[in-house]
C-alpha cells in the first residue's frame, strides 16, 4: 500500500488527506499512517491550524474497512479500536485548531473522526452524514457515542446512534452537527480563507490553541479545577509576545499584528 495519508503545508495552514481509494475507508495501517501525520503536524511550530480531509470529491470517509474487520479476531479487533481511540484523542488534544473539511460522505467511523475535530465545514449536497454501525449490530466505537454526546446532548445523541440515521449535510448543520455549509463553486477558497482567518498575523494563533485546551480539557473536570486550568494558561498567554502586541494594538487603535508567540 502506498502511504494513505498525505499532508502539506501551505502557509501556517496544514492539510492531512485521508487518501484509501474508493471510499477513504481506514484500517489499522491508515490509523497509524494518519497517527504519524497527527505527531508530525503537532510538533512543527510553522503549522498554526488542521485541516483534515478526504481525497477526491465523494468521500471524506466512510469509517472503518468492514471487509478488514470480518478477518480478523475480537482481540485484535479490540486492539485496533483502542489504537483509533488512542490517534484521535491525539488530535483532539493538539494544540492547534483542527477543521474537519467535509468534502464528501462522512459515515460511521468516519463521523467519528471529524468528531475529534473542533469544528466542521461541508460542501453543500456533498454526502450524507451519520453513524450507522446499530445496522452491523455494533455501536460507534471510535469516540462516536462519547463525543456525539458532548456535541448534540444525550437526546438527540441518542437518537442517532440507535436510528443508524444516515442524513444530508443540510440537515446535519441544522442540528449543530456541522458548523459552516457552503456551495459547491467557491468551496475550496472559503475553505482556505477561514483556515487561514485563524493564524498569524491575523488571529493569535497561540490564543486559539490554548482557548482550544482550556475548553476540551476544562470541560471534563470540575469548576474550580477548570478555572485552574484557565488561569494557567491565561498566564502562558500574559507573557506571550502576541499578548504584548494585542493590548499595546488595541490601546494605540491599530489592527494588531501577530506573529503565533
Amino acid at each position: 500500500m502506498s502511504n494513505p495519508i498525505s499532508s502539506s503545508l501551505q502557509g501556517a495552514v496544514r492539510t492531512i488527506t485521508i487518501d484509501n481509494p474508493p471510499a477513504n475507508c481506514y484500517s489499522h495501517e491508515v490509523m497509524r499512517a494518519l497517527d504519524e501525520a497527527i505527531l508530525e503536524a503537532r510538533f512543527d511550530d510553522r503549522t498554526e491550524v488542521i485541516l483534515l480531509r478526504g481525497s477526491g470529491d465523494r468521500f471524506f470517509c466512510a469509517g472503518a474497512d468492514i471487509g478488514m474487520l470480518g478477518e480478523v479476531t475480537s482481540e485484535w479487533k479490540y486492539h485496533f479500536c483502542l489504537h483509533a481511540n488512542e490517534t484521535l484523542c491525539r488530535l483532539e488534544q493538539t494544540p492547534k485548531l483542527t477543521i474537519a473539511v467535509l468534502n464528501g460522505h462522512c459515515v460511521g467511523g468516519g463521523l467519528e473522526i471529524a468528531l475529534a475535530c473542533d469544528l466542521r465545514i461541508g460542501r453543500r449536497e456533498g454526502g450524507k452524514i451519520g453513524l450507522p454501525e446499530v445496522n452491523l449490530g455494533v455501536l460507534p466505537g471510535t469516540g462516536g457515542t462519547q463525543r456525539l454526546v458532548r456535541t448534540l446532548g444525550k437526546v438527540r445523541a441518542l437518537q442517532w446512534c440507535i436510528s443508524g440515521k444516515v442524513v444530508s449535510f443540510d440537515e446535519a448543520h441544522a442540528e449543530g452537527l456541522i458548523q459552516e455549509l457552503w456551495e459547491p463553486a467557491d468551496f475550496e477558497e472559503r475553505v482556505a480563507e477561514f483556515a487561514d482567518s485563524f493564524c498569524s498575523p491575523k488571529r493569535a494563533s497561540l490564543a486559539v490553541g490554548l482557548i482550544k485546551r482550556s475548553i476540551q480539557s476544562g470541560s471534563e473536570m470540575g469548576l474550580t479545577e477548570g478555572l485552574a486550568l484557565e488561569r494557567e494558561l491565561q498566564q502562558r498567554l500574559f507573557i506571550s509576545r502576541d499578548s504584548a502586541e494585542g493590548i499595546a494594538a488595541h490601546n494605540e487603535k491599530r489592527t494588531p499584528h501577530f506573529e503565533g508567540n
